[in-house]
C-alpha cells in the first residue's frame, strides 16, 4: 500500500468507489457500536470481573478520551503519510484491540486493549471523513457525506440492540470478538479499493501534538467535572490550564503554513461558522439522549424497553433525512439547510419539554421525529460545507476539526445536562430540553450567518 505524491483527483470510477464506501462503512459501523455497547454491556462486565462499577466505567471512559486525545495528531500524520494508510492502519489496530478486549480477564487488561481501541477509531474518524471527498467527484460530495451520516445514525440506533442480542447468546467477550472477522473483512476491501490521496513531505510536529492532546484531555476531564460538585473546584483549573496552554499553542500555530492545530482553516468564515454550528448540534443532541431516557423512566414510569423503542425514533428518522439532506447540499446552500435543520431540532426540544404531564408513546415519538428530522437536515450538508470550505489537501485536517467538534459539543452538552440535574429538581429533565432547544436556536443564526460568506471552495 503505497501512497504517492499525486495531484488530488475529482473522486474515483465505479465500481470502485462502492467497495471504497463498504470499506470506510465497516470502519464507522465497528468505531461507532464499540461507542454505544460498551456501556450497556458495563453490568455484565463488572459482574464477571470482580470490580466495582464506578472502575467499570474507564472501559468506556477510556476508549473516547483517547479518541479525543489523538484524533487531531492523527489527521495531521494523515496528510504525511496518506488517508488510505492512516485508515487501513485504523483498522488492523481496531481488530487486533478487539481480540485483546475478549481475551482480557482483568479490569486494567481490558482498559488497556480499550486504548488501544480508541487508538484505531480515532485512525479511522480522522481519515474517513476526507476518505469520502476524495472517493465522491465534488459534484456529488454531499451525497457520499449523506451516507456516512446516515449509516452513522443506524450504528448508534443498532448498537444496544445488538449488544442485548449478543448477550442473550454468548458472554459479554463476543461483543469484542465479533469484530474480528469483520475488521478482517473491511481491511481485505479496503486494501484492493480505498484510493491513494496526496501528500506532503512536511515532518509531523510532535510538540504542537502533545500539546494539543493535553488542551483536549484537559477540556473533556474538565467539563465532565463540572457536574460533580466535589470536582468542580479542580474542574475548574483544568478548564483555564486548557485555555492557557491552547492560547499559547494557537498562537505558535497561527505562524504555520500547514499546522497541526488547523488555525489556517478557523480563518475561513464557511469553515469556523460550521464547527461552531457542528458544536451546538452535538451539544443539543446529548442533552436529549441523557434527559428523555429519565423522563420516560423515572418521571413517566415506563419500561427500559419501552424508552429505548421510543428513543430509537431519533436516529432512525436521521438515517432516513441525511441521505437526502446530502443530495439537497449539492445543489442549495448549507446556510439555508443547516438553519432550517437546526429550527427544527429546537422545535423538536421544545415541544418534547411542553408534552402533557402524563403523556402517550405516539406524542414522544412524533416529537422526537421533529428532532430527528432537524438533525439529519443539518448533518450532512455541514459537514459537506466544513469538508470543501478549505484546500483540497487540507481535506485530512478539516476531517480531524469536524471529529474534534464533535467530541467537544458532547462533553459540553453532558456537563450543562450533570449542572442542570443538580440544580433542578423535579424539573430537571424538562429544563435540560429548553437548554437544548436555545443552544440549537443559537447554532440556526450561526448557521444563516454564512449565507454572508463566500462560496466553499471548489
Amino acid at each position: 500500500m503505497n501512497e504517492q505524491a499525486l495531484p488530488a483527483q475529482d473522486g474515483i470510477p465505479m465500481p470502485q468507489r462502492i467497495w471504497a464506501v463498504v470499506a470506510i462503512s465497516i470502519g464507522i459501523v465497528m468505531a461507532m457500536l464499540d461507542g454505544a455497547i460498551a456501556n450497556v454491556a458495563l453490568p455484565s462486565i463488572a459482574l464477571d470481573l470482580h470490580t466495582s462499577a464506578s472502575a467499570t466505567v474507564w472501559v468506556v471512559n477510556g476508549y473516547q478520551l483517547t479518541i479525543a486525545v489523538l484524533v487531531l495528531a492523527i489527521s495531521a500524520a494523515a496528510d504525511i503519510l496518506g488517508l488510505r494508510r492512516i485508515f487501513w492502519s485504523g483498522l488492523l489496530i481496531f481488530t487486533v484491540a478487539s481480540a485483546l478486549c475478549g481475551l482480557a480477564h482483568t479490569l486494567p487488561l481490558l482498559v488497556g486493549a480499550r486504548i488501544l481501541q480508541g487508538a484505531g477509531s480515532a485512525c479511522i474518524f480522522a481519515a474517513y471523513p476526507a476518505l469520502i471527498s476524495n472517493i465522491y467527484p465534488r459534484r456529488i460530495l454531499g451525497r457520499g457525506v449523506g451516507i456516512s451520516a446516515s449509516i452513522v445514525a443506524l450504528a448508534g440506533a443498532l448498537g444496544p440492540t445488538i449488544c442485548a442480542g449478543i448477550l442473550s447468546i454468548a458472554t459479554w467477550e463476543w461483543l469484542f470478538f465479533v469484530n474480528v472477522p469483520i475488521g478482517l473483512i473491511g481491511m481485505l476491501i479496503g486494501w484492493r479499493s480505498l484510493p491513494p490521496t496526496p501528500t506532503t513531505r512536511r515532518r509531523f510536529d510532535a510538540i504542537a501534538a502533545t500539546l494539543a492532546g493535553i488542551v483536549i484531555a484537559l477540556l473533556v476531564i474538565g467539563v465532565d467535572g463540572l457536574g460533580r460538585p466535589e470536582a468542580r473546584d479542580a474542574a475548574i483549573g483544568e478548564i483555564i490550564l486548557a485555555f492557557i496552554i491552547g492560547f499559547a499553542l494557537l498562537r505558535a500555530q497561527g505562524r504555520r503554513t500547514a499546522p497541526l492545530v488547523p488555525v489556517d482553516l478557523l480563518r475561513i468564515p464557511m469553515f469556523s461558522l460550521s464547527v461552531g454550528t457542528s458544536m451546538c448540534s452535538y451539544a443539543a443532541q446529548v442533552g436529549v439522549l441523557v434527559a428523555l431516557p429519565f423522563l420516560f423512566q423515572v418521571s413517566l414510569g415506563w419500561t427500559a424497553v419501552t424508552t429505548g423503542l421510543v428513543m430509537t425514533a431519533i436516529p432512525l428518522a436521521v438515517a432516513v433525512v441525511a441521505v437526502f439532506a446530502g443530495r439537497l447540499a449539492d445543489r442549495y446552500p448549507v446556510g439555508i439547510l443547516c438553519g432550517v435543520g437546526l429550527g427544527l431540532m429546537g422545535a423538536g426540544l421544545g415541544l418534547l419539554s411542553v408534552m402533557p404531564a402524563m403523556p402517550t408513546v405516539d406524542d414522544a415519538i412524533w416529537r422526537e421525529a421533529i428532532f430527528g428530522v432537524g438533525f439529519g437536515l443539518f448533518q450532512a450538508p455541514n459537514n459537506r460545507a466544513l469538508l470543501s470550505a478549505g484546500p483540497r489537501n487540507r481535506t485530512a485536517a478539516a476531517g480531524g476539526m469536524l471529529a474534534t467538534a464533535r467530541l467537544i459539543g458532547q462533553s459540553v452538552g453532558a456537563s450543562l445536562v450533570a449542572v442542570i440535574f443538580e440544580l433542578g429538581g423535579d424539573t430537571a429533565t424538562r429544563s435540560v430540553l429548553i437548554v437544548g432547544c436555545a443552544i440549537s436556536t443559537v447554532g440556526a443564526v450561526i448557521s444563516f450567518l454564512r449565507l454572508a460568506t463566500r462560496p466553499a471552495a471548489a
